[in-house]
């Protein structure tokens, strides 16, 4: 269970202490490309993720993707033998990712202050629903508490109908790429320095900050960006539209060319001419007038007949697709992004490929993930643990 020599993190050595979903996240996208993630969990508590969603023959399949390439062992850091055990184990480590509530490894004596003092060039990623300080940081915190404290639920939805939350886990996964990107950038300051430093990641932030421009309109304008369903302010046509065989595409126009092309196709190419076609947010204004030249042409033809057509136009287009149109989809296909990984407990497993390709390092799904605590015999009999030490533990309650 090493990672290819060829995979640009190998030697990174990474402790995941983190659970539900963005700090898990961040260690699993680093293992991706070659990390060594060992994923540290309570002894009888394992990280809730595992029994999140579907699972087959007991095992949670969200857990089989979460927890790829890591190695899995039980620890109670709250026991002092854990908290000696994490000690070395943070002596040899170069990341720790942790989502306790602020205060909780402090409560532990596991703060920065004891963590740096055994390794000076340990990165410590923190990641909470509000950060570390501020009215808040006390709170608990969830993905959906972010979806909604930064306007993206205010923004999400029909204009008559309430704010949207997403149905998966968007400020998490948002949050979970922010800290695989903020880890890497203190381990580069690491490399000049040759001292770590403190991540301090805020679910609310990351979320806002893919939201655009809203506090520079409302700042410098007074704007409050409004629903607007499927159109948007910014260009049209614009949104899903239905099919002669009941299917949906989606069309976008946020090139000025496009819009032309796409008017020519649906036989309309008068509104070209209009004043009003000139601009994105001109065109906007008149969106009822294109969704029914566009929304009618497409809704007299089949899905197929459309995307060919759109296609031969090189207008924007896409199938609206679920997952298992997904999991047979041409373009997904040649690119491997739903990939097969053959695992011990349930067999071979299609899941999410990693995340990008390189060209001379990939990265690799070396195995899916593992048992609760499979390897924590192994990872403490390499810092160095005997027999009797690991006895010592499981009478404590450590393991």
């Amino acid at each position: 269970m090493t990672a290819p020599t060829t995979a640009p993190l190998t030697g990174l050595r990474v402790l995941d202490l983190a659970t539900l979903f963005a700090g898990p996240m961040a260690a699993t996208l680093l293992g991706d490309f070659g990390a060594e993630v060992v994923k540290i969990e309570h002894p009888t508590k394992p990280d809730p993720s595992r029994g999140h969603g579907p699972s087959k023959d007991g095992v949670g399949l969200w857990w089989k993707m979460l927890g790829r390439n890591k190695r899995t062992m039980a620890l109670d850091l709250s026991k002092p033998g854990g908290r000696a055990t994490l000690l070395r184990l943070a002596a040899g480590t170069d990341v720790i990712i942790e989502n306790f509530r602020p205060g909780t490894l402090e409560k532990w004596d596991l703060g920065w202050p004891e963590l740096s003092a055994v390794n000076p060039r340990l990165v410590l990623a923190r990641v909470t629903g509000f950060g570390q300080f501020g009215p808040y940081a006390h709170r608990p915190g969830f993905g959906t508490l972010a979806e909604a404290m930064s306007g993206f639920a205010a923004i999400t939805g029909e204009p008559d109908a309430p704010p949207t939350l997403p149905p998966f886990g968007l400020a998490d996964s948002i949050a979970g790429l922010t800290t695989a990107y903020a880890v890497m950038t203190a381990l580069a300051a690491r490399d000049r320095t040759g001292a770590g430093q403190v991540v301090d990641m805020a679910l609310i932030e990351p979320i806002l900050a893919a939201l655009g421009p809203q506090p520079l309109w409302y700042d410098q304008l007074g704007h409050v960006q409004p629903r607007t369903g499927n159109r948007s302010p910014n260009n049209a046509p614009r949104g899903v539209y239905r099919t002669a065989d009941g299917t949906w595409v989606a069309v976008s126009t946020s090139a000025q060319s496009v819009a032309e092309r796409v008017m020519h196709l649906v036989g309309r190419p008068e509104l070209i001419d209009e004043p009003w076609f000139a601009t994105g947010a001109d065109r906007a204004r008149h969106a009822d007038v294109l969704d029914e030249a566009v929304g009618g042409w497409i809704a007299a033809r089949t899905r197929t007949d459309v995307m060919a057509a759109f296609e031969k136009a090189e207008a924007a287009v896409a199938p609206v697709q679920d997952v298992r149109d997904v999991m047979q989809d041409p373009q997904y296909q040649a690119l491997d992004t739903i990939t097969t990984v053959d695992d011990p407990e349930l067999g071979p497993l299609r899941m999410q490929n990693v995340l990008f390709r390189l060209s001379a390092t990939p990265g690799a799904i070396r195995w899916a993930g593992r048992p609760h605590g499979a390897d924590t015999e192994e990872v403490l009999t390499e810092l160095g643990l005997s027999p009797d030490d690991l006895t010592a533990l499981r009478a404590e309650g450590a393991l």
